[in-house]
């Protein structure tokens, strides 16, 4: 079968295919007489585990031990269920790291006015780096440019600029 047939019957893009191929997920495909790749039951097999292990957060270097994993029979299922529970482990602190952006970003959304002033939490946040913020008064905003300049007036020579462009 070509690649598109491949591809429907996968469930994975031509594109990603051509990637798994040059990468060595998959071995290269048969040719054609015309030169297309000629995929067989096989390989769509291997692909439809491939994208299957995409789905479940695995990235290619991981996929191609799963790929050794499967294709070797002499291997025990305790290899099998230690390389899962290592990505669980992976998963869980990308989780928890989400889970701590979601909150710093809450807190900031929380402390931020959301009117016509131009102090932000927010904007304030990301530029501290670490994620605290002031409560305005504390301090004077920090603001990009040129020191003394004002931002209003930034704002305006930005939009001109842009509206002669």
């Amino acid at each position: 079968m070509n690649i598109g047939h491949a591809s429907k019957r996968s469930g994975v893009s031509t594109k990603m295919i051509r990637y798994y191929e040059q990468t060595g997920l998959i071995p290269k495909a048969a040719r054609q007489d015309s030169g297309y790749r000629d995929y067989d039951d096989a390989d769509v097999h291997r692909l439809r585990f491939i994208r299957r292990a995409r789905d479940l957060g695995f990235t290619v270097g991981q996929i191609g031990a799963l790929l050794e994993l499967w294709s070797d029979r002499s291997r025990a299922s305790a290899d099998v269920k230690s390389f899962a529970l290592d990505h669980i482990a992976q998963l869980k602190e990308k989780i928890a790291e989400i889970e701590a952006m979601v909150r710093t970003l809450e807190t900031l959304a929380d402390h931020c006015h959301g009117d016509d002033r131009p102090e932000c939490p927010i904007i304030e946040g990301l530029a501290d780096g670490n994620g605290t913020f002031s409560t305005p008064g504390q301090r004077e905003p920090r603001h990009f440019g040129q020191p003394g300049e004002h931002p209003a007036r930034r704002r305006s020579d930005a939009a001109r600029r842009a509206t002669h462009q």
